[in-house]
């Protein structure tokens, strides 16, 4: 009963249809879509696709309907929902009016079934649910091809025929119209990272970073939970020969590192486990665990660039970055607080001998979260002085305040010392107060 409370019973909707469906729409929908969703995500889908044509404009009908309709709990179809949403199959959106909260559930058509296995992300779930043997049977017969046609195409196109335009002496060239992309939808991935690994063994990035390639990689990472080193060894060896992608090759490679990390011979859909958190209940986040929550979600490049106030973060250190999560194994997460505590400690700058070193104890004790690397960072820095403010502290004023500001503040009330280098100079000083300013403004980005 995890989802219980997300919708409920008297809550209204309304269905649309975003755009007229295939012929064979119930075919993708029973063969293709119900062995990854189940029976009763599509059930809901098709009731939802019905209710279209009976429901009335004036009066919005509640979800008590769906639940008499399909016989089901309500919390199970907000699961049944949530699948047709992370499949894309479904927009939700929701409103409040007055004292009552209503949804307008926007259903998208199902790939026709030839479009579905050419959905590199739809087909490789596919043949992990139902197996090879059924899997080549539905393809074959879903992807007949027309006979082959001998000779030379040459029917004319539109503008060949027709003018809509006077002519002028400069040639008019159409634009080029990019075809939306449609099935799962997915995050878009930095490639920033991978770029500069091909650059660095002197492969063609255009040539393998083609914009089909980077959306069926961007496929792979969310389908098989890589991280951006592993993604660059699963490119690195489905290389071919002329630096082109080999896409079979690339399926298999991330497919072994999916079985190796998680001891598992395959991929199974499942709902992610959701936090159960009380009406009115709602955590304020501290400023450690907004910039905690901030490293979780963004890549090394933007990162770089936040603490540079925006500039592009440069290809010397972005090849660094690069090299230290391939060589140690780093995921994206622990490789930010890496980076964040190293310009700290080294005056905004990111000295390579000295990333390196902690990166490989980092790896050694196989840090995988944010959380994990940050709660390191702080246990050393208690252990080695215990009134000394550790890396994460956090003052009444909430501010990320790192030790060595800290120690600095405390010999300066202490009085002058006999040590030059103890001596702060006013440029020293303000740059050390501009720097807590902008990790201020970095770690309260969430807000």
């Amino acid at each position: 009963m995890q989802h219980l409370g997300k919708i409920l019973p008297v809550d209204g909707y309304q269905v649309q249809l975003s755009t007229s469906l295939p012929t064979d729409y119930l075919q993708s929908l029973m063969h293709l879509y119900q062995p990854l969703l189940g029976i009763e995500a599509v059930n809901l889908y098709q009731l939802l696709l019905h209710e279209i044509d009976i429901q009335i404009e004036e009066s919005l009908q509640t979800h008590h309907t769906l639940m008499n309709y399909l016989n089901l709990s309500l919390d199970r179809i907000y699961e049944a929902r949530l699948k047709l949403e992370g499949i894309g199959l479904l927009k939700t959106y929701q409103q409040e009016n007055e004292d009552k909260t209503y949804y307008t559930y926007i259903l998208q058509p199902p790939f026709r079934p030839q479009a579905f296995f050419q959905d590199m992300m739809l087909a490789e779930l596919l043949y992990r649910h139902i197996g090879k043997s059924k899997f080549k049977a539905l393809k074959i017969h879903y992807t007949k091809k027309t006979n082959n046609l001998d000779g030379q195409n040459v029917t004319a196109a539109f503008d060949d025929v027709f003018q809509t335009f006077k002519p002028s002496n400069k040639k008019y060239v159409p634009p080029v119209q990019k075809e939306t992309a449609g099935g799962i939808p997915i995050k878009l991935v930095d490639f920033s990272l991978i770029k500069q690994s091909l650059q660095r063994k002197m492969i063609p990035v255009n040539k393998v970073l083609t914009e089909t390639n980077k959306r069926i990689i961007s496929q792979m990472i969310q389908l098989y939970d890589l991280e951006m080193y592993e993604t660059e060894n699963a490119i690195e060896w489905a290389l071919t020969e002329e630096n082109t992608l080999d896409i079979e090759q690339l399926k298999a490679a991330c497919l072994d590192i999916f079985q190796s990390k998680h001891n598992t011979s395959n991929i199974q859909l499942s709902l992610k486990q959701q936090k159960v958190t009380q009406p009115n209940e709602q955590k304020q986040l501290t400023p450690e665990e907004k910039l905690q929550q901030r490293f979780e979600t963004i890549s090394p490049k933007e990162l770089l660039e936040d603490l540079s106030s925006g500039n592009n973060a440069s290809p010397q250190d972005l090849k660094l970055i690069s090299e230290i999560m391939v060589s140690q194994g780093l995921s994206t997460p622990v490789m930010n607080v890496l980076i964040h505590y190293v310009m700290l400690q080294s005056n905004m700058k990111l000295p390579p001998r000295y990333m390196e070193k902690i990166a490989s104890n980092w790896s050694r004790k196989r840090f995988k979260t944010a959380k994990e690397a940050m709660d390191f960072v702080q246990n050393q820095s208690e252990e080695k002085t215990k009134p000394r403010k550790n890396y994460y502290a956090k003052k009444q004023s909430k501010e990320i305040i790192p030790d060595w500001f800290e120690e600095s503040k405390k010999q300066r009330q202490q009085g002058p010392s006999n040590k030059k280098e103890d001596v702060l100079t006013k440029e020293q000083k303000h740059e050390q107060e501009e720097l807590i300013a902008l990790l201020q403004r970095h770690a309260s980005k969430n807000n």
